[in-house]
């Protein structure tokens, strides 16, 4: 399965730290498991549930907000210098894993796939925390997940949260209709 994931997951290959790297592949590894999907699966699932014939997959959106992070913290370090300082490890950690949790909210009901009831009443970026905790992921990381939807919006976001929020919502406004 790890080996699936990292096909999944090219830009885990950004993370420079070896042992953070390892504990996002481990992470999502987990969430796999537990999930009723396969990865091939997530390559054709809609990014979201919540709107209508979404055409764009969850892989697809996942990636863009990756990349678009990564992009946006650049931009800022070249035209901010050394008046900012941002984590990019953290970052793209936080950024891979901030739906890492959706995995488990979902369920296969009458050959269709749905929001499960524990989905509805523990969203992901709870549960997504739960699985950072779980494989000893730093707190900026568990913070990045906690805060990077409607969930953190009355919450102080570091600054990598702030971007990786920005850069998920920047990839999902646009296809609301």
């Amino acid at each position: 399965m790890k080996k699936k994931v990292l096909e999944l997951w090219p830009e885990i290959g950004w993370i420079r730290d070896e042992e953070l790297r390892n504990k996002v592949t481990d992470a999502w590894v987990y969430a796999i498991e537990q999930s009723v999907l396969t990865p091939e699966e997530l390559d054709r699932i809609p990014f979201s549930l919540l709107i209508k014939n979404c055409n764009v997959s969850f892989m697809n959106h996942k990636r863009t907000c990756v990349q678009l992070a990564v992009d946006i913290a650049k931009r800022m370090q070249a035209n901010f210098g050394d008046d900012i300082k941002i984590d990019m490890d953290i970052l793209i950690a936080g950024a891979i894993l901030i739906d890492v949790g959706k995995l488990i909210e979902f369920e296969i009901v009458d050959g269709k796939l749905t929001t499960s009831k524990t989905g509805k009443i523990v969203r992901h970026p709870f549960s997504g925390v739960a699985i950072a905790d779980r494989f000893g992921l730093p707190a900026e990381v568990q913070h990045i997940i906690a805060t990077h939807s409607k969930e953190g919006d009355f919450e102080q976001r570091t600054l990598e949260s702030i971007i990786v929020h920005h850069a998920d919502f920047v990839s999902f406004e646009p296809f609301k209709k």
